[in-house]
C-alpha cells in the first residue's frame, strides 16, 4: 500500500522515533498532520511501575498495521500517509512504545485518522503487553477485549485474546 509504512521495532537494537513518522507522513500538499505517541507510564490502577515488556508476533502485526491503514485510507481518502511503529522488549517508564501519524490536505481528517490508527493498533493487534512492578512483581495486562463500545466507533474489533494495555 503507497502511504503507508508499519514496522515492529526491537528496542534492545533500536528505539521508536516519532520524528521517523513525522517524515514520513509529511508531503507538500498536506495541510493536516496529526500523531499519537504513547510512552510508559509510571503509575497502573493504583500500583506503580517500573517498565514493561511487549511480546509482538511481528508478521501478524505488520499485516494487522496494515489492515488499520486500509481501513483509514477508505475512511479519510487515498491520498492520507499513515506510519505505525510498536516497540517490542522490555522498557522503562519514560521510554516511547508506539507512534502513529497521519499526514491529510486537510486537520479534520488527519485527526480522524490519528484516532482510528491508535484504536485500530490498541484494540487489534497481536500485541501483549506485560507490567513490571516495584514490588518486583510482574502481570500481563487483560487488555481492553471488554471495550468493544469505545472503538466501535472508530471502526475497530478486538483479536480474541488479545492482551495489549
Amino acid at each position: 500500500m503507497d502511504g503507508f509504512r508499519g514496522v515492529v521495532v526491537d528496542v534492545a537494537h533500536d528505539r521508536v522515533d516519532p520524528a521517523t513518522a513525522l517524515e514520513f507522513v509529511s508531503d507538500p500538499g498536506f495541510g493536516g498532520f496529526a500523531m499519537f505517541v504513547g510512552r510508559v507510564r509510571d503509575l497502573n490502577q493504583g500500583r506503580v511501575v517500573t517498565g514493561v515488556s511487549y511480546d509482538i508476533f511481528d508478521e501478524l502485526a505488520l499485516v494487522t498495521f496494515e489492515e488499520i491503514a486500509r481501513r483509514a485510507q477508505v475512511q479519510f481518502g487515498p491520498r492520507v500517509r499513515i506510519y505505525v511503529a510498536h516497540a517490542k522488549g522490555r522498557l522503562n517508564v519514560g521510554d516511547v512504545a508506539v507512534v502513529v501519524a497521519a499526514g491529510t490536505p486537510h486537520r479534520g481528517e488527519a485527526f480522524g485518522a490519528c484516532r482510528q490508527l491508535i484504536e485500530g493498533v490498541k484494540h487489534g493487534s497481536p500485541i501483549w503487553k506485560q507490567e513490571h512492578y516495584q514490588d518486583g512483581s510482574s502481570e500481563w495486562s487483560e487488555g481492553c477485549s471488554l471495550c468493544e463500545t469505545q472503538h466501535e466507533d472508530v471502526g475497530v474489533r478486538p483479536h480474541a485474546g488479545h492482551a495489549h494495555g
